[in-house]
């Protein structure tokens, strides 16, 4: 389910970020309180608050997955954005375009099936000093 949140909120995130920000006029770093003021339009907020929740689940994904096992499991997110991008943004969607995110799926396909998490031998919070003993470093 937290894969799941990861893939689908940030797509969604940035295309509400892409829809409010294409509706105000061309913003400039020169003046900030209109990027400010772009924060509380709707679609902005939105995206925002998607983004946010993108980011608690990310957050919740590496606390018990690799970072590789995480990227890969939600890169399914590419064809939600090159969707959503085409259906609801209205963007000419290239074929070179659609191809990559295909790619992209399918190289997913051959690497993902693999453990969420890497197996680490464990160690006690000494052993680094055990180990620099043991080697006859300097105390």
């Amino acid at each position: 389910m937290i894969l799941i949140l990861v893939s689908v909120c940030a797509p969604l995130g940035n295309a509400c970020l892409a829809k409010g920000m294409t509706s105000l006029p061309e913003l400039s770093l020169a003046h900030p309180f209109s990027l400010f003021a772009a924060v509380f339009t709707p679609w902005v907020g939105l995206g925002i608050a998607l983004l946010i929740g993108f980011f608690a689940s990310y957050l919740t994904a590496l606390s018990w997955a690799d970072l590789s096992y995480v990227m890969l499991a939600t890169a399914w997110g590419n064809v939600v954005v090159e969707l959503l991008s085409h259906f609801c943004l209205h963007e000419q969607v290239s074929f070179q375009r659609w191809l990559g995110v295909a790619l992209i799926t399918l190289g997913v396909a051959f690497v993902a099936p693999g453990p969420s998490r890497t197996v680490r031998p464990a160690l006690s919070d000494s052993a680094p000093l055990e180990t620099l003993v043991e080697k006859g470093a300097p105390q």
